[in-house]
């Protein structure tokens, strides 16, 4: 639907409260009607012929005549809320669905020029709506009124009177098309000062670091000056208006002034329908002639611009919603591929992935890779250029929007908080839950501290999540999409602000929820707890269990003793931590425990160093050998970042278990070699 329509139509269904609207404006459109005819009258059969009591009852009735008026303005004023309200709040859904499908949207930091459409444009629109329903109104309710008046006591001034007030309006006409240009280029100036101030704000700190304080003051400068500029042109235009309409205001009222003498001297008006006459022009038809410039001038121009520019940013292409309905929620990836434009490189290519519900993996590559790029696809907010992402059997994006809100979920590395209560945050996704049913959501992701330090359920949380930290504001976002009824689950590095046992916790819980999990890893112990691990480099890709992987895949070899292997200097990582549980055990696919000394299990720390032992129950330690009851010590050499693992089994007996060295690192970037058990999933670069 066009913005226009959308305006349309939100004033049309509040057509009920317009018909009331309307009925007010008539009761408040009394007063011009009988003003002059009540004061001809009091002159006429009152103060004329010597009778004053009858002239002060007809000002009496002139005095209840504006009471009336008055009343009916308030209940105007009373009745425009219900009216434009509605229409302010289909603008800003408008606005923010348009900002949430930009093509190109500003990277790690605000939509500066998207708040402005919301804070100036949108209120522009709202403001400008009522203006137009109170002067526009009144207008027309007013001039209709004494016109029919003035008709009524002096028919004989109706011509002289139309006469410039005619020629003002097509002179004001002639005049509309420049204030147009230059009010729409104010609109313009008004953004880019917007954008240019939230960029040098958001960048503050690295403004300062080197020094660019003039840099961003110049552009700065050069912005208000280009808005300061576009306003003087407007305050040119809308002077000359205001002349315009003041001679064709002024100009009837003296020109009865001027004609009325010799109409009373001849006899075709009394005294009395003369003042009432320059009581319509004075009090009535002037200030109705002030209002017809400042609505059309002002009001309705900017009401214009603001429409046309919200239109340019918020107005949609009318896609077609999808009819497919899945059967089941098992992911199959058939040859994706995807690359950031028709040249461009694929940073997905050919992929190929099966995931069952129940299943969960965990998604690991360099930064930059594309990991999250194919989180978007799974979740079917990019369009592969190539291939297919089926869910449940059916295309993703052919499944209808409403269907797929509630079946699939991505979770963010920034979490989204909004201003409310906890409860507001975690029922998002459902809101028909129970209270008992949402604070089980909280603990199942180890929130259950958090809730009860806000305060419970009712708890406020402020503007941007005030009050709260971004680890904690993550905490939120996992238990809003754990309460919700989504089946597949991607967490985008959602953790990232978690510590280590909380991080462990909450994957742990959507794990243990169903549906099918992944899992964009910012820290490589998630690839410890996941079934299977998809390996992202470049245009090899390896897929297969973190023991499988570490025999056969350099690259997430190498990954895995980067993430490991402390910095020279550094004290070694503790196990707990490398396996990312923290105190608690880091069960795998199995829910088998690990658990161990200070020291790294994924790569020793080089140089001489004190011997790292780990006690392993049914896993497999970079590679060991998984077989339940053994024992695994492990000792790094001197210098090497290997670790090579023994074991004596716990059954009896002593012996020797060899666990898998890691494979050298070889830097490349291009083939990498695999065992057989380690499936070749895609190409991506």
């Amino acid at each position: 639907m066009s913005l226009r329509r959308l305006y349309w139509s939100a004033l049309a269904g509040q057509w009920r409260g317009g018909v009331v609207l309307l009925l007010c404006s008539l009761l408040e459109g009394v007063p011009a009607f009988f003003s002059g005819r009540l004061v001809e009258l009091s002159v006429d059969r009152g103060f004329a012929v010597g009778d004053p009591a009858a002239g002060l009852g007809w000002l009496a009735l002139f005095g209840l005549a504006a009471v009336l008026g008055a009343f009916g303005a308030r209940l105007v004023w009373h009745q425009l809320g219900k009216v434009v309200e509605p229409l302010r709040d289909a603008l800003v859904t408008a606005v923010v669905r348009g900002v949430l499908n930009n093509e190109s949207p500003p990277r790690n930091q605000p939509d500066s020029s998207g708040v402005a459409r919301i804070t100036q444009h949108v209120e522009v629109v709202r403001d400008a709506t009522a203006g137009l329903l109170v002067q526009a109104r009144g207008m027309l309710v007013t001039t209709a009124s004494a016109l029919a008046g003035l008709l009524t006591i002096a028919d004989a001034l109706v011509v002289p009177v139309a006469v410039p007030v005619i020629s003002a309006l097509v002179a004001f006409a002639c005049l509309l098309p420049s204030l147009a240009r230059r009010q729409r280029a104010l609109a313009l100036a008004d953004e880019q000062t917007a954008v240019t101030a939230g960029a040098s704000l958001a960048g503050m700190r690295d403004v300062v670091a080197c020094g660019a304080e003039p840099i961003a003051a110049l552009a700065m400068d050069t912005s208000v000056d280009a808005q300061a500029n576009a306003a003087i042109r407007v305050a040119r235009s809308s002077a000359l208006r205001a002349l315009v309409v003041s001679l064709g205001g002024f100009a009837p009222l003296l020109l009865a002034l001027a004609l009325a003498p010799a109409l009373v001297g001849r006899g075709e008006l009394t005294a009395g329908a003369a003042l009432g006459a320059l009581v319509y022009l004075a009090t009535t038809m002037q200030p109705a002639l002030r209002g017809l410039a400042a609505t059309a001038g002002t009001v309705v121009l900017r009401l214009l611009v603001a429409l046309r520019r919200l239109a340019e940013t918020a107005e949609l292409p009318d896609v077609a919603d999808g009819t497919a309905t899945p059967r089941g929620t098992d992911v199959r990836v058939h040859g994706l591929t995807f690359g950031w434009g028709a040249s461009a490189e694929p940073v997905v290519r050919e992929l190929d992935l099966a995931l069952r519900p129940g299943e969960h993996l965990a998604v690991v590559g360099p930064s930059g890779i594309g990991k999250s790029t194919l989180a978007g696809l799974l979740t079917g907010m990019l369009a592969p250029q190539e291939g297919r992402v089926l869910l449940g059997g059916v295309p993703v994006r052919d499944v209808p929007a409403a269907l797929r809100h509630e079946l699939v979920a991505l979770i963010p590395q920034e979490a989204y908080i909004f201003a409310g209560t906890v409860r507001d945050n975690v029922s998002l996704f459902a809101p028909s839950a129970s209270d008992d049913a949402l604070s089980a959501a909280v603990d199942a992701v180890g929130a259950g501290a958090l809730l009860k330090r806000l305060g419970g359920l009712d708890a406020e949380v402020g503007h941007g999540g005030e009050g709260i930290s971004a680890g904690e504001a993550q905490l939120l976002a996992l238990a809003r999409v754990y309460a919700g009824s989504a089946r597949l689950v991607v967490l985008d590095e959602a953790t990232s602000h978690l510590d280590p046992v909380s991080e462990a916790r909450a994957e742990r819980a959507f794990a243990a929820r169903g549906g099918v999990l992944v899992v964009i890893a910012h820290r490589l112990s998630s690839a410890l707890r996941a079934d299977r691990v998809l390996v992202m480099d470049g245009r090899e890709t390896a897929l297969g269990s973190h023991a499988d992987l570490l025999a056969g895949s350099a690259r997430y070899a190498e990954l895995m003793r980067a993430w490991a292997t402390p910095a020279a200097g550094k004290p070694a990582v503790d196990a707990t931590t490398t396996a990312g549980v923290g105190s608690e055990p880091a069960p795998s696919t199995r829910g088998r425990s690990l658990t161990g000394s200070r020291g790294a299990i994924a790569g020793a720390p080089s140089g001489d160093g004190p011997a790292i032992s780990a006690e392993v129950r049914g896993a497999a330690v970079c590679g060991a050998p998984a077989g339940d009851g053994f024992t695994t010590t492990m000792s790094p050499p001197a210098g090497t970042g290997s670790v090579t693992a023994t074991g004596a089994p716990a059954a009896g007996g002593s012996g020797t278990v060899p666990g898998p060295s890691a494979p050298p690192d070889s830097g490349a970037t291009g083939s990498t070699p695999r065992s057989p058990s380690v499936s070749r999933a895609a190409r991506v670069s």
